[in-house]
């Protein structure tokens, strides 16, 4: 039986196969697939439990990533790299949302300030903040700030403030339209120019497909992530992957008030 990825994932493929020659022969399929779809989203009430995640299962899932992390170090050093291209000025600041237990946390000195996300930052037993404060030095304690949110929003966080977003193992579990949400909130932070680079789930490949089958990550693809980052008026400038399961879209705030250029291979400054 079809799981309701698996439907979507067909959705996704007739709709790119549209030809004149098959365009009836598309259209009825769809309609029962999207209805077909649509029926099993409604009734199936464990898939609707798991679209978004609560407050107590990323709880869970950060102890257990305390324990047995789920990022290997190649992949590691792989992004941390790749972060290290943003870090060529400190006249703004970073955001990293999601932070969980802290790996990159260390890899945004470079910045500022170091602004952190996270729905458990106010959970005394998850010790997100206490452990990302451990990483760093007494005198650096004043550069990081950390905020809670309950969804997708922060005010807190200055207007303007940031020339870059990072987020890894985050935006895997949230809904396409938790995610479009995030992004429309990030916009605030971000200066003209500034960069996003997040993780997200790309159920065309196998990897990803299965975690979504499976309840644990939500369904995406690198069409519906291309037109949401479209959609928020953002510019994408890298969509691509280091291995299966840990595909990135790099994309930018229009405007050039960042004095730092990413173009995909290497960093520029004006």
């Amino acid at each position: 039986m079809l799981s309701i990825e698996e439907i979507k994932l067909l959705i996704e493929k007739l709709e790119k196969l549209k030809q004149e020659d098959f365009q009836q022969l598309i259209d009825e399929n769809l309609k029962t697939l999207k209805h077909l779809a649509a029926t099993i989203e409604i009734n199936n009430s464990e898939m609707i439990d798991r679209l978004d995640k609560t407050v107590t299962w990323f709880k869970m899932d950060n102890e257990q990533k305390m324990k047995n992390p789920v990022i290997d170090e190649v992949t590691r050093r792989s992004i941390q790299r790749k972060i290290f291209q943003f870090g060529k000025t400190n006249m703004y600041n970073s955001l990293e949302i999601g932070p969980g237990t802290g790996m990159f946390s260390m890899d945004f000195r470079a910045w500022r300030l170091n602004y952190f996300v996270d729905l458990l930052i106010t959970d005394f037993e998850s010790n997100i903040e206490r452990n990302i404060r451990k990483k760093f030095p007494p005198a650096h304690q004043k550069y990081l700030k950390f905020y809670s949110t309950e969804k997708t929003e922060c005010p807190t966080i200055p207007q303007g403030s940031c020339n870059f977003v990072f987020s890894w193992d985050t935006f895997v579990f949230f809904t396409q339209q938790h995610i479009q949400q995030y992004l429309r909130d990030i916009k605030r932070v971000l200066i003209p120019g500034g960069y996003c680079f997040i993780q997200y789930a790309d159920c065309h490949f196998d990897y990803d497909l299965n975690q979504a089958k499976r309840g644990y990550w939500n369904y995406n693809t690198k069409t519906a992530m291309t037109k949401i980052i479209n959609q928020e008026g953002y510019e994408i400038i890298e969509m691509n992957q280091f291995r299966p399961g840990a595909n990135y879209a790099i994309f930018k705030n229009p405007g050039k008030q960042n004095p730092v250029v990413y173009k995909i291979s290497e960093l520029t400054l004006d």
